[in-house]
């Protein structure tokens, strides 16, 4: 490692924390102040995975910590790199940008998980960079010796610093975001821990230590990496099947939007107010503002049921993609009900697709000579699009009102089935 960058990232590490996770973790006193100031202390108040404490009452753990990870092995992979060659390229401010990008990046985040990822919002990186530019972070971030453009830029890849998108910027970017990065590696194991489930968990040791750098493509791995590239993959697969799209957690997910979408139509709410909420700020807001019984319902716990579940047939569903316009669908089916005899409000009724997922392979075997996607493995692009098909459903839910008036659950499907083409499997 070349001294300066050992330097940066070795020296004055002094300030610990302690993280359920990962055991000590080392910060510079610049970097600590960051933990104390009011944009990171409100990730405090927003919980890593929303509902999900509803299936799995250990999942309460909160965003912050998370950043705190996703700094920690950012860190340690920044080492690793610069000792394999990276220090050529690499800078001291540059250094400690990427240091702070990794612990700020979530800074912009909206509360209650990904309810609020689809609407017609600003991005959450986007609100990360303006946290980033702004005072007091701008100064804070300065006095880790790091430039607050490069680091909101790492961010926020639509922003352009002054100085350019160089190769120190762009091979930042690819270690923040990549199928090997310090978010995912953070995510996946910290989810699966406390939601009590076995195969979220990953070796970021010995990842660490397989993994070499690349000007332009960030990470590159042997072989050898090629299982724990594979474990990651289907362990992400794994958490969305049976923790972050679970159809309970969908059904909140879904009914949030649906209050959000309509409140944000009539002018109820506007967008801007939705920006730097925490979980009890989002349903203060619901329920000062819309009074809505779907809100309610969430906050009670009282969810509607699943009545339907058709696998996405994009030929026949793309009607659905565009989340302004699938509040007409939800209508039309509702009027369909009610011609079948069934009595229900406007709410009694919510149609649920997921936001796009996608599963990262594009990483380089450099003994291979040849990319992960394109057979370096057991999973290549179409195992991961079959993955994606798998996860990728649409779902109704019901509330108990349309529940009581049906006999059977089947009674419903068949009527469902029976009146509105698109939904027949």
């Amino acid at each position: 490692m070349g001294t300066s960058i050992g330097a940066v990232l070795t020296e004055g590490f002094n300030q610990p924390l302690r993280d359920t996770l990962w055991g000590h973790v080392y910060l510079t006193p610049a970097l600590a102040d960051l933990t104390l100031a009011a944009p990171f202390m409100r990730l405090h108040r927003i919980m890593q995975l929303g509902p999900v404490y509803r299936l799995y009452p250990g999942a309460t753990h909160m965003r912050a910590g998370h950043s705190v990870g996703v700094y920690h092995l950012g860190r340690r992979l920044l080492q690793n790199l610069a000792e394999r060659g990276a220090d050529a390229w690499l800078g001291a401010s540059g250094a400690m940008s990427f240091l702070c990008a990794c612990l700020l990046h979530d800074l912009g985040h909206f509360p209650y998980a990904h309810s609020l990822k689809e609407l017609p919002l600003e991005s959450h990186e986007a609100l990360t960079r303006r946290l980033v530019l702004a005072q007091p972070l701008a100064k804070l971030i300065s006095r880790c010796g790091a430039d607050p453009e490069l680091t909101a830029a790492i961010v926020d890849r639509d922003f352009v610093p002054a100085s350019g998108a160089g190769t120190e910027l762009l091979f930042y970017r690819k270690l923040l975001s990549g199928c090997l990065d310090p978010d995912k590696l953070d995510y996946l194991s910290r989810d699966a821990a406390y939601c009590g489930v076995p195969y979220g968990m990953q070796d970021v040791d010995f990842i660490l230590s397989r993994i070499s750098p690349h000007p332009e493509r960030g990470t590159d791995i042997d072989s050898r990496l090629i299982p724990n590239v594979e474990a990651i993959l289907f362990a992400k697969y794994l958490m969305y099947r049976t923790v972050y799209w679970h159809r309970e957690v969908r059904a909140c997910t879904s009914m949030i939007k649906k209050v959000l979408l309509s409140a944000l139509a009539a002018g109820r709410i506007a967008g801007e107010e939705l920006y730097g909420l925490d979980d009890a700020g989002l349903f203060a807001l619901l329920r000062e503002r819309t009074g809505s019984p779907l809100a309610e319902a969430v906050m009670e716990g009282a969810l509607y049921s699943q009545v339907a579940e058709i696998p996405y047939d994009a030929a026949r569903h793309s009607g659905l993609k565009d989340i302004g316009k699938r509040s007409l669908h939800e209508a039309a089916l509702a009027d369909k009900l009610r011609s079948a005899g069934l009595t229900l409000g406007d709410e009694d009724l919510v149609i649920d697709l997921p936001e796009p997922v996608s599963f990262e392979t594009g990483l380089f075997v450099a003994d291979r000579r040849r990319y992960f996607s394109a057979g370096a493995g057991a999973f290549d692009a179409r195992t991961m699009d079959t993955f994606v098909r798998s996860l990728y459903v649409i779902r109704v839910f019901a509330s108990v009102n349309i529940c009581r008036q049906i006999k059977t659950p089947d009674g419903l499907c068949d009527i469902l089935y029976d009146t509105e083409g698109w939904l027949r499997p």
